[in-house]
């Protein structure tokens, strides 16, 4: 389990970005944390360079919808990165095994196929508390997480591609 804020790291280990463009697609549901996940990606963005009007931002239902979403991204915008912000949490059905093991295996195949960096940003906790603590809380901020990602994957592949 974590113990401190997973958020950290070195802002000047990010090149400036004001050149990129990138898409988030996020969950409305559990929006309490979803949202506050959004705002840490989107202000992770733009401190390193990105501009708001650079940073397209697409809502989905729920956790499950988010591959489909992002592959329309990858489809029909010009995007250096897709983020994926999203929160699952336990129940008492096999519910959240199911939506979980489906995101992870849209995500996956959404990296190779579209040959993008596609960012998965979903939370999967027991409780909502935990939620909560990895949206903004003692544990930092999964939205920037899948920020600091986004341009570090979307760097590399600028890289690979000179």
């Amino acid at each position: 389990m974590a113990t401190d804020n997973l958020s950290s790291y070195d802002p000047a280990s990010i090149e400036d970005a004001g050149d990129l463009r990138f898409g988030i697609v996020v969950s409305d549901w559990n929006s309490e944390v979803t949202y506050a996940l959004l705002n840490g990606a989107i202000s992770t963005l733009m401190q390193h360079g990105v501009k708001e009007e650079e940073i397209l931002v697409k809502h989905v239902p729920g956790s499950f919808e988010l591959p489909l979403a992002a592959q329309w991204v990858a489809e029909y915008d010009d995007v250096d990165g897709i983020i994926c912000l999203g929160c699952v949490i336990q129940g008492e059905t096999p519910h959240f095994t199911y939506v979980c093991q489906g995101v992870t295996a849209g995500i996956a195949k959404l990296n190779l196929e579209y040959n993008i960096p596609v960012i998965f940003g979903l939370l999967t906790t027991d409780t909502q508390q935990q939620a909560v603590d990895r949206a903004g809380g003692k544990h930092g901020n999964k939205g920037t997480e899948a920020a600091v990602t986004a341009l570090r994957m979307a760097f590399l592949q600028r890289e690979m591609e000179d």
